[in-house]
């Protein structure tokens, strides 16, 4: 038990206690947590393997050693899972790297799918440098390679530190097939059993999530489906197991929907916007926030 906060207490007493408190905690957990240093470590190193910045020019025997350095990052971070993973360390790296090549390339037609659909972007350096959407998609297929191989913790872990550096959740349970494009992305939220298809593209504070948040639908299909080259606006809200987007549906700007939707459907929300001068309304407006 912890000292009543509002009573005097010595830095020795209160340590001691904590410490009494962490102890009985840890017990806790029955099985041992990656380090998230490490984590960080082994996604930089992989992402930066497979988008090189600055003027890389290639050098077979120095990729040789990074894709060896790779295998013991990653061997390192499984270390501390060994007693709870599926099978072995070593055939786990191996299933993983062995994995990663379908992976790099799912990304390329994610960067190329980038480029073609923003007018913004200057080239495809940019996007794999500088776009958010781009980084978290990447950080989401690694993962879900993982997820795949049934490794607890690290693939959510990863997936965490891409929702903090973008504003991105992506579970990386979801299935989202390639190309696939997130413009601005910050607030999208796409949960663990959505489907994506093709050629789609969603913008920012889009929401693919559940209908409701119950502990016995673990397992169940609980997010929707969105089928190809469909194109979700920013701010819609989509949520349902069952719910499916057909292919080449436009959903609008802060749609809510819980219902499916037939192929080559336009559904939007209608709002009404007044403008009218200043100088014409002299009476005080009640501003609802």
């Amino acid at each position: 038990m912890f000292p009543n906060i509002f009573m005097p207490i010595s830095s020795n007493s209160y340590s001691t206690a904590l410490f009494a408190q962490l102890q009985q905690e840890y017990r806790h957990y029955r099985a041992p947590i990656p380090s998230r240093q490490a984590a960080a470590d082994f996604l930089k190193a992989l992402y930066d393997f497979s988008f090189p910045s600055g003027a890389p020019v290639f050098d077979e025997a120095k990729c040789d050693l990074q894709w060896q350095q790779l295998h013991i990052l990653l061997k390192n971070l499984l270390l501390p899972l060994a007693e709870v993973l599926p099978q072995g360390i070593e055939n786990l790296s191996d299933n993983f790297f062995g994995d990663l090549p379908a992976a790099y390339q799912e990304l390329l037609l994610d960067q190329a799918f980038f480029f073609e659909s923003d007018p913004a972007a200057t080239s495809k350096s940019e996007i794999a440098l500088a776009y958010p959407g781009f980084y978290a998609i990447s950080v989401y297929r690694i993962a879900h390679i993982l997820y795949c191989l049934k490794v607890p913790l690290l693939p959510r872990l990863f997936a965490e530190m891409a929702h903090s550096a973008t504003g991105i959740d992506i579970h990386p349970g979801a299935r989202i097939e390639s190309p696939f494009f997130i413009d601005h992305g910050t607030g999208v939220v796409i949960g663990e059993t959505a489907h994506i298809g093709k050629q789609v593209k969603i913008y920012q504070g889009v929401t693919l999530g559940a209908l409701s948040v119950e502990k016995t639908m673990a397992g169940s299909k609980r997010h929707p489906t969105i089928g190809d080259r469909a194109i979700l606006y920013a701010g819609s809200t989509i949520l349902g197991g069952d719910t499916l987007v057909g292919n080449d549906t436009i959903i609008g700007g802060n749609v809510w929907l819980t219902q499916s939707v037939a192929p080559f459907s336009v559904v939007y929300h209608r709002s009404e916007v007044h403008i009218r001068s200043a100088q014409q309304h002299n009476a005080a407006l009640d501003w609802v926030i």
